[in-house]
């Protein structure tokens, strides 16, 4: 009635293959995914830099830029150049806030304090500046 399978399973296949290829441990997978996420909140940074130049924003791309270079083993991160930014601030604002609470996240479960901080102080400078159409960010 039914024809017997006549090849291994994918899953025995798999269990059995030897481990020629490397593999990253959880830590090195988190460094990855929050480099990503400060590197979008340095992009979002910069075009909120073009379109509303600020020292404060200049302090936190800096910031940003550093920690982003600690997590790829000291590569400088790609920078927007500040003629790039044709978005309304208020959305960059938006943006900037969502990739920092993404950023906030895989931080604490890394327990990575410098990168959590940083995140945090993005998110209420994006939320203060929604908040206050005269603020341009704080902290």
């Amino acid at each position: 009635m039914y024809e017997p399978i006549r090849t291994k399973s994918v899953h025995s296949t798999m269990a059995d293959a030897p481990l020629d290829f490397p593999h990253r441990s959880r830590e090195e997978e988190l460094d990855i995914q929050l480099a990503g996420h400060l590197a979008a909140l340095l992009a979002v940074t910069d075009e909120l830099r073009a379109v509303a130049p600020s020292a404060d924003l200049d302090t936190a791309a800096e910031r940003l830029a550093e920690q982003v270079a600690r997590l790829r083993g000291g590569g400088a991160p790609a920078r927007v150049p500040l003629t790039a930014a044709t978005s309304n601030r208020d959305d960059l604002h938006r943006r900037a806030h969502a990739v920092a609470g993404r950023a906030l996240l895989v931080a604490a479960s890394r327990a990575d304090t410098a990168a959590a901080i940083l995140a945090a102080e993005r998110m209420d400078a994006h939320t203060a500046a929604l908040a206050d159409p005269r603020e341009l960010t704080a902290h």
